[in-house]
């Protein structure tokens, strides 16, 4: 069992044939599904075999009711409160393969605290996978502490997620630096330029992703599978969750099986 804690919303993915002419129509495919990098993750945890726990906050509109729905044919076991509010989407603008720029709003995301975390729902959980989404900001960030606290005491490894290099940015790198240290994950995954900005960290796995070259990981690196290239939104959090469920191979297989698709989840 592979618990994560974080976002669950909406995913709105745009592919532009060109740039966007102003005053007028811009010809695009777009794409609307679950996302949140915590559901992506648990997604294609249960899509590779893994069984999954989403620990979320949860809207009181209609699109939290198909997030939902959509999570349960999944798969995923989905907990959390239901807080007043909306469901966050996010618009993803794909250049159609290898970059995408996002255009946020976490909805309920951020307002999981602590207080609402049942230990519970930590039990039975080898991992606990944490977006750095969710440390970065109030009150979600309680949440997430209180969350590895209770992972630890039932053995589960942590893994953290660097996700944004403006999430840490915001948050100050020094602090954020200083909270890893604290929480002593297990495996740290992350982009070149995120996994940068933190430097080295002494007993931790880390592993860097470098895109259409692959990752690497313990100074090793294992190439890309090659495949024919749609949408590379999600392709980080389907290694994510391949690596926690079979290791690197699977990870760069679930990957490559991301990009290959529009939208991140399977």
């Amino acid at each position: 069992m592979i618990c994560v804690l974080g976002d669950a919303h909406l995913d709105v993915v745009v592919t532009i044939s060109g740039p966007v002419a102003p005053d007028t129509d811009t010809p695009a495919r777009t794409r609307v599904t679950l996302g949140g990098q915590a559901a992506n993750v648990a997604a294609w945890v249960a899509a590779l075999g893994g069984r999954s726990r989403l620990i979320a906050a949860r809207a009181t509109d209609a699109a939290a009711g198909i997030v939902a729905s959509d999570l349960a044919s999944r798969g995923v076991e989905l907990v959390g409160p239901v807080v007043e509010g909306h469901t966050g989407v996010v618009v993803s603008l794909s250049d159609g393969g290898s970059q995408r720029s996002m255009l946020t709003d976490r909805g309920v995301g951020p307002l999981l605290t602590a207080a609402d975390l049942e230990p519970g729902w930590l039990d039975g959980c080898s991992w606990l996978h944490l977006p750095a989404y969710s440390l970065t900001s109030q009150p979600v960030h309680e949440a997430a502490i209180a969350a590895a606290a209770a992972a630890r005491s039932r053995a589960a490894r942590l893994s953290i997620d660097l996700s944004s290099t403006a999430a840490i940015a915001g948050y100050g790198v020094g602090r954020f630096v200083g909270l890893l240290a604290e929480l002593q994950p297990d495996l740290v995954l992350g982009n070149s330029a995120e996994t940068d900005l933190i430097g080295d960290l002494p007993g931790t796995e880390m592993i860097t992703k470098l895109g259409a070259a692959g990752v690497v990981i313990a100074g090793q690196r294992y190439p890309a599978i090659a495949t024919e290239p749609a949408d590379a939104t999600g392709a980080g959090d389907a290694f994510a969750a391949g690596y926690l469920v079979g290791g690197v191979h699977l990870g760069l297989a679930a990957a490559a099986r991301a990009v290959a698709t529009i939208g991140a989840v399977p």
